[in-house]
């Protein structure tokens, strides 16, 4: 496997020697391991040491297989190698000190005493190398300066100065000894007995202090580092975090050791980790549910103990009652402290920015002081603090992509959909992370608070670029129809009145002379004026079909229903279906905009049927609701192809339908036919009779 540029690794890699030998010491560490364990479970019971396991015992297990794990990947990671040294140093002083009680429990004391040398140097290169040196290089292998070197030399030397001391301190008397033999120790040196007290506290006090400042020095690192390396060094911090301080807790409280083994056994894995797949998942979310989860734990233990000694004190001798009191209050504090803990902490972690709430509070302020436009401009702006990237762009998805940007969000940004109520109305970008201690831009739960109020800005503005848009069509059928009614009026009907006014000044001036020719003049001016009332008719028809003032909507239905139209086949041949109309409910008092269009919109579903539809039935419902007029044409026919050509029938239906604050729906599947669906809202009138017809 080998390494690209961006930290991930691929396939390819071949075994080198270095490798080998880390798998090696990977196999053989936990061994060691379980040899120990073996061998303190055949100690006799006086000779058995009270621990049964320690911090070093988890490092065995782990540190070792990661570190060999990483090194077959990235062979040239020191800190891989500091992880097997490690763990198989501590595999070695597990091994000897089991040793050491074996041999003694055998009689072999003096052998007993040599085996506490490679006990304690074990004990030594894994604390030198697990605690102090591999904080300080995580996580790129490097210092993070050459000032944090004397941290190094305190480390060592103080690691040093307690090993030493170990090695030759005075072997102790019989008296208080906790073993049925004392264990001598031949490498004592009697003369510095006085000062080895001095030396262990100054050695320990060294020794926390060195592990502290490694710490520490992730610390600086990440703050002063960029946002990549920021989320990639937070994984051991967080683990280094938690380890030292159970560890320094169990010299107080001796329980905590066992917390302090399970954070030696995770270290190898968030190093692993964040050296590895630290892009996978966000450092901050596991930091923000582990207090959060740590404070539940311990504010409700604090009120559950708390209610349940009060109630104890009150009610003496019924212990039943303080169980139940303490475990109501409990109940109650759960739910708002866990919210109150998760707002702290995301504000610890983000600033107030970071909180969802106050993201979702900041947002729909600013979307009621702006119009859609300028609610796009205010959520990709708020999105993008609450992110924490380096910019965030809204494309709203419509005849003309609109798209805003804050910021850049650079080639690549990561693609999150907006959907309103199941349709999809366009897309977030988010950029890449920003400076920020945790950078929030992949974290879900801001995302999945705010993208529904970027969707219904989304919406908002396709709806006004909608209105916009037919705005501006009915601007234009208005005009283009004054300029049809002018040139109607003025080459038809005008010419048509002006010959026929010649034709009457000619029939007076022959009717004395020429009788015949003043005759012939007034039946031509009588044909001229069929003609003219025929020209009016058809004007009247184009602005309010006589058909719906003669017969009313229902009747009119019935009309188009009946038979071709023949405005309706001009200039197609088509097939000519069977057409049911029904109708319920009163239609006499509906608005005369509401008759035209839903006359309008029938005539143009029957056009397309009968041209396109090749279908032998037809039916159209139209039905008096309370508050609404719902029409319904569909058909047996082979429907709308999967392709359907563009064409100004289907957009008329629904922008007449849209006019009036309805809604115009066609939906079709080959082969299945079509069906238009219109609903169109109605002022409060007389709810008219429920007289159903069919034809």
């Amino acid at each position: 496997m080998a390494e690209r540029p961006d930290g991930e690794i691929v396939e390819g890699r071949r075994l080198t020697g270095g490798v080998v030998f880390a798998a090696v010491l990977a196999v053989a560490s936990p061994l060691l391991g379980l040899l120990a364990i073996l061998v303190h479970l055949g100690l006799p019971p006086e000779w058995t040491p009270p621990e049964m396991a320690s911090p070093q015992t988890a490092v065995i297990f782990t540190f070792p297989a990661v570190g060999a794990f990483l090194l077959h990947h990235r062979p040239q990671l020191n800190m891989a190698w500091l992880m097997v040294i490690g763990g198989t140093a501590a595999g070695v002083s597990d091994l000897a000190r089991m040793l050491m009680f074996r041999v003694a429990a055998d009689g072999e004391l003096l052998m007993a005493g040599w085996l506490r040398v490679p006990a304690q140097l074990g004990w030594a290169i894994c604390g030198l190398t697990l605690t102090m040196l591999l904080p300080l290089y995580s996580p790129d292998g490097r210092l993070p300066s050459k000032r944090w070197r004397p941290v190094l030399w305190l480390g060592g030397a103080a690691l040093g100065t307690a090993t030493v001391r170990v090695l030759i301190r005075v072997t102790p008397p019989r008296e208080g000894y906790p073993y049925p033999e004392v264990i001598p120790n031949p490498t004592q040196v009697p003369a510095l007995a006085p000062y080895l007290d001095v030396v262990d506290v100054a050695s320990w006090v060294g020794i926390y202090t060195a592990m502290a400042l490694a710490w520490l020095s992730m610390a600086v690192r990440m703050r002063r580092a960029g946002p990549e390396v920021r989320r990639q060094i937070g994984w051991p911090m967080f683990a280094f975090a938690g380890y030292i301080v159970f560890l320094i807790g169990s010299a107080i409280w001796p329980a905590l050791i066992w917390p302090a083994v399970a954070w030696a056994a995770a270290i190898p894995f968030a190093v692993a980790f964040s050296v590895m797949r630290y892009r996978l998942y966000g450092i901050d979310t596991v930091i923000s549910r582990a207090f959060v989860a740590a404070g539940v734990v311990a504010v409700v233990s604090a009120v559950y103990f708390g209610a349940g000694a009060l109630s104890g004190l009150l009610v003496s001798g019924y212990h039943q009652v303080a169980g139940v009191a303490a475990a109501l209050f409990a109940g109650v504090f759960f739910h708002p402290l866990r919210r109150a803990l998760q707002r702290a902490v995301d504000r610890l972690l983000y600033g107030s920015v970071g909180d969802p709430a106050v993201l979702a509070a900041r947002l729909t302020q600013a979307v009621r002081r702006g119009d859609p436009a300028e609610a796009l401009t205010s959520v990709v702006s708020v999105l993008r603090d609450g992110l924490a990237v380096e910019g965030v762009a809204v494309e709203v998805t419509d005849g003309e992509p609109h798209y805003v940007e804050s910021g850049r969000v650079g080639p690549s940004p990561r693609e999150v959909p907006l959907v309103w109520h199941g349709t999809r109305v366009g897309r977030l970008l988010v950029g890449p992370p920003g400076p920020r201690r945790f950078p929030a831009a992949h974290n879900d739960r801001v995302l999945g608070t705010l993208t529904p109020y970027a969707a219904d800005v989304a919406q908002a503005v396709r709806m006004a670029a909608d209105l916009q848009r037919s705005r501006e069509r009915i601007l234009t059928a208005r005009e283009e129809e004054r300029r049809r009614l002018r040139r109607d009026l003025h080459d038809g009907l005008g010419q048509s009145l002006s010959a026929m006014a010649m034709t009457v000044n000619m029939a007076r001036l022959t009717l004395k002379s020429s009788p015949e020719a003043a005759g012939e003049l007034l039946r031509e001016l009588s044909t001229g004026m069929g003609a003219v009332t025929q020209d009016v008719k058809e004007l009247v028809y184009g602005l309010r079909p006589p058909a719906l003032d003669d017969l009313g909507l229902a009747g009119a239905l019935h009309g188009l229903a009946g038979g071709p139209q023949p405005e309706a086949v001009d200039g197609g041949a088509g097939s000519s279906p069977e057409v049911r109309v029904e109708v319920e409910g009163g239609l006499d008092d509906l608005p005369a905009a509401v008759e035209v269009a839903v006359y309008r919109i029938v005539q143009e579903s029957l056009t397309n049927i009968r041209r396109h539809a090749e279908a032998s039935t037809a039916r159209i419902s139209v039905q008096r609701e309370e508050g609404r007029l719902r029409v319904l044409i569909t058909d047996d026919g082979q429907g709308l192809p999967e392709t359907p050509r563009t064409g100004v029938g289907l957009g008329s239906m629904r922008e007449r339908a849209a006019e009036l604050g309805g809604v115009c729906v066609v939906t079709s599947e080959p082969g299945t036919g079509t069906r238009v669906d219109v609903t169109l809202p109605l002022l409060a009138t007389s709810p008219g009779r429920r007289t159903p017809s069919v034809s």
